[in-house]
């Protein structure tokens, strides 16, 4: 069984003493594709050296976090093109609109969002949305954007019903992490409702683990606890939904 995990922060400050370990455990679960994204550029040599460390199962990013918008947020974005001037990336990301923290940056949100995405299209690969509390103004720029060349994933779906079909139709796949297994995660009332063709899986390590490790670190090896619930709220093999999220996963970044 072959496992994905579409969306970990592998470079982590959280993992620095004990990396090697948390990867090998990943692997012995099956994890053996790692998605990387972007924070800034602060980040970018710990993202080549990981590369560095597992050439064959870890593919990186390359975007600005929107809580990264700052005041420098331009200088950033011209980071962002020339690394993907450069070199290979499997997707621009992670990049969106972030409201929870500082609504401050909204404007350059927009912005950075906006013109990531023509940077994806000219590049001719996804994105990865990162959203919290901002589906509507995230929707407002992916609907000026939307184009046969726009696709990617929805990072940490977490919306609506509604939403989520939605989403689907600016050509995102839903991306399932550890939020699926909270009692109040809400997404597992009816995600059985939307076709598994449309999913793919991932944690978000080092952030929100699944149960049973709510509030702790989280690591790529508890994919396998996602998998295990998304298996129960579909009624399908984990073999099953393992092998079709990680065939989602190769139809949207290409390998």
């Amino acid at each position: 069984m072959i496992l994905t995990d579409t969306h970990t922060h592998l470079y982590s400050e959280a993992f620095d003493d004990d990396r090697k370990e948390m990867m090998q455990r990943a692997i012995d679960n099956g994890v053996t594709r790692f998605f990387v994204p972007a924070i800034d550029s602060t980040y970018t040599a710990r993202m080549f050296q990981l590369e560095n460390d597992y050439p064959n199962e870890v593919f990186l990013m390359s975007g600005l976090h929107p809580t990264h918008v700052k005041e420098n947020y331009k200088e950033e974005l011209t980071h962002v093109e020339e690394l993907l001037s450069k070199r290979k990336f499997y997707a621009v990301g992670e990049i969106g609109i972030d409201l929870y923290w500082d609504k401050t940056f909204l404007a350059q949100q927009q912005e950075a969002f906006q013109y990531q995405i023509q940077l994806a299209k000219k590049y001719k690969l996804p994105i990865v949305i990162h959203c919290r509390d901002a589906f509507d103004e995230v929707f407002e720029v992916l609907e000026k954007e939307k184009s046969d060349d726009l696709f990617g994933i929805f990072h940490c779906f977490t919306g609506t019903k509604e939403q989520a079909e939605k989403a689907i139709g600016y050509n995102m796949k839903l991306g399932i992490g550890g939020v699926v297994t909270f009692k109040n995660g809400k997404i597992d009332k009816f995600l059985n409702e939307i076709p598994l063709e449309h999913i793919v899986l991932e944690t978000d390590a080092p952030y929100l683990a699944p149960t049973p490790y709510r509030g702790k670190r989280n690591e790529s090896s508890y994919v396998m606890n996602v998998l295990e619930k998304v298996a129960t709220i579909y009624q399908k093999s984990e073999a099953e939904i393992a092998a079709i999220t990680t065939e989602n996963s190769k139809a949207v970044f290409g390998i």
